[in-house]
């Protein structure tokens, strides 16, 4: 069903937007309002030919689209089963100079496969635009129709080839391009492999110490001056000394004498931590120059593969993955086309099944025809229904519509009434 109809810059069309309900829908106005202008919109819809001078003057294009609303009934009905349900946005666009552009669904396509598609869906009827039934896709409908064609094996039979033929398609696409592809990963991944990178926090921790060994000998002066002042009868010390000696036995003064008695404890302490500290601090040239370097082999990594060291660590795993599914590739395509074999396999068996099917019911539809061009005095009028192709896609409607008068087409020999 026509739920809803966009008209910009076609004719006499500025921009009109019509919603239709179910049911009938009766478009009435004055000559000139234009009428015709919404059928020629539909029209275009079907794939019909697109004119420049359609354009409204002024516009740069003219824009139509229809959105349609497909019933659980016309499942299946699509070409050689393919279903048609939901719903399906159709968009033709007219420039007011160069070539018309087809969408389905959003998506460019060929006017005839705009065609294709609307032909499931519009039907105008109409001195000479009854057309729907001329065309293969309608009789193809009919007879599927008459004969209540199963089409729903087929169809996934169709999908279950796409899926495998999308999946194979992942496989670093051609050939060529999935060995460039395993030549970068695999140097890729032995570049980081090589790193040894496992810490996000690696730089930091090596910044740190690169300026603890690039200024030990300033570190160890200054721990030896303040040793100097804190340790034994260093200035500190004496001081402090002195101090508790003069408050021994001030019972007044017992807090503070306490206190600096722990003080006088916390400064040895505090002179033995220097002194293991400085001790450890020795000049290592080779040292600081491997810390340097490293440090110079993660700046080249993260310019390469990520803003800091964890997303360095993230690609690592991912290239790793993705090489690991490559260079399984053999296998599982070798897999995949093992359950491709089957796939169409499966098609072909389906297609047979629908293509018999379609030839069974064929005479049964042209016997019913003909009983209804005799009502309407064809009483010697003739039909076949003509099934070849893949699972009997090419249906065609052929009529003689009096003895001795060529079987033809339909589309060849139906005249307007």
């Amino acid at each position: 069903m026509l739920a809803e109809l966009r008209i910009t810059g076609l004719g006499v069309i500025d921009e009109v937007e019509v919603v239709f309900g179910p049911g009938l829908t009766a478009v009435t106005g004055e000559t000139g309002a234009g009428k015709t202008m919404i059928m020629g919109a539909v029209e275009l819809l079907l794939g019909g030919r697109a004119d420049p001078s359609i354009v409204r003057p002024g516009a740069v294009e003219a824009v139509v689209e229809g959105r349609f609303l497909v019933d659980d009934d016309a499942v299946g009905s699509g070409v050689d089963g393919d279903p048609l349900d939901g719903e399906f946005v159709l968009r033709r666009v007219v420039p007011a100079e160069g070539r018309s552009r087809a969408y389905v669904n959003g998506r460019l396509e060929t006017a005839a496969t705009l065609a294709e598609v609307a032909g499931h869906l519009v039907d105008l009827h109409g001195q000479h635009a009854h057309q729907r039934l001329l065309g293969a896709t309608a009789q193809r409908q009919a007879l599927d129709r008459f004969g209540a064609i199963d089409l729903v094996p087929l169809a996934q039979a169709h999908r279950r080839v796409a899926e495998i033929d999308a999946e194979l398609d992942t496989f670093g696409g051609d050939e060529r391009a999935r060995v460039r592809e395993i030549e970068l990963l695999r140097y890729q991944v032995a570049e980081l492999d090589g790193a040894g990178l496992n810490d996000p926090n690696e730089d930091d921790r090596l910044a740190a110490e690169e300026i603890l060994l690039g200024d030990a000998v300033a570190h160890r002066e200054a721990a030896a001056a303040a040793l100097e002042l804190l340790d034994g009868d260093g200035p500190a010390s004496e001081a402090v000394g002195r101090a508790l000696a003069a408050l021994d036995g001030r019972s007044p003064f017992d807090g503070a004498s306490v206190r600096l008695a722990g003080l006088v404890a916390e400064l040895g302490d505090l002179a033995s931590d220097l002194r293991v500290i400085a001790e450890g601090l020795e000049e290592d040239p080779a040292r600081l120059d491997a810390v340097g370097e490293r440090r110079r082999s993660l700046a080249e990594l993260r310019r390469k593969y990520g803003d800091d060291l964890a997303s360095v660590i993230g690609y690592h795993r991912e290239v790793a993955d993705r090489l690991g599914a490559l260079e399984d590739h053999e296998a599982r395509a070798s897999a995949l086309d093992a359950e491709r074999l089957a796939a169409e396999a499966a098609r072909a068996d389906a297609a047979a099944t629908v293509r018999e099917a379609r030839r069974r019911a064929a005479p049964g539809l042209a016997d019913r025809i003909c009983e209804h061009l005799r009502t309407l005095a064809m009483p010697m009028a003739t039909v076949e229904v003509a099934v070849d192709g893949e699972a009997g896609g090419e249906v065609e409607f052929r009529l003689s519509p009096n003895s001795g008068s060529l079987m033809l087409p339909l589309a060849r020999v139906a005249s307007g009434g």
